[in-house]
């Protein structure tokens, strides 16, 4: 079941945008990610002035705290956050949506690369809204609890 809740994990990280990211002296601020399953990387692009960037040059522990659009993933990942100088990473991870918070794109001096390595992550994996509408539904009439999928915790 590992295996397969950590396979869902990172298919469904891929199509979540967004969540919040924490680190040790950091509040929980929204950010985009960007997920490499191979590596077992979480990236981010932030501005070096901000708290996370400053609490990620001492590769602090971080929460990143994820709830996918279709309701379809919940998790609570836990790991190191670094700030790190990748021009290859950064390059691949590019978008026009981080280069609107830069006026010089990837390469304006102000472009801080985090490197999110989760070691631990409390997941819930389930079927989505309507799933979840459905099982309700089928719960009131049958006086059985409610089937929602997976949940679990992974290690990296």
């Amino acid at each position: 079941m590992a295996d397969d809740l950590k396979k869902q994990f990172w298919d469904r990280l891929e199509d979540t945008r967004t969540g919040m990211l924490s680190a040790d002296g950091a509040p929980a601020v929204p950010m985009s990610h960007y997920s490499d399953d191979d590596e077992n990387v979480i990236w981010f692009i932030t501005a070096k002035g901000t708290d996370l960037a400053q609490a990620a040059t001492r590769s602090a522990r971080s929460q990143y705290i994820v709830c996918s659009n279709d309701e379809s993933l919940y998790a609570r990942i836990d790991g190191t956050l670094s700030a790190v100088t990748d021009p290859a990473a950064l390059e691949e991870i590019w978008s026009t949506v981080a280069g609107a918070w830069f006026e010089e794109g990837k390469h304006d001096p102000d472009v801080q690369l985090l490197r999110f390595v989760p070691d631990g992550a409390e997941v819930w994996a389930t079927g989505g809204t309507l799933t979840f509408l459905y099982e309700v539904a089928k719960a009131q009439m049958t006086d059985e609890k409610p089937e929602m999928g997976q949940h679990g915790t992974i290690r990296f």
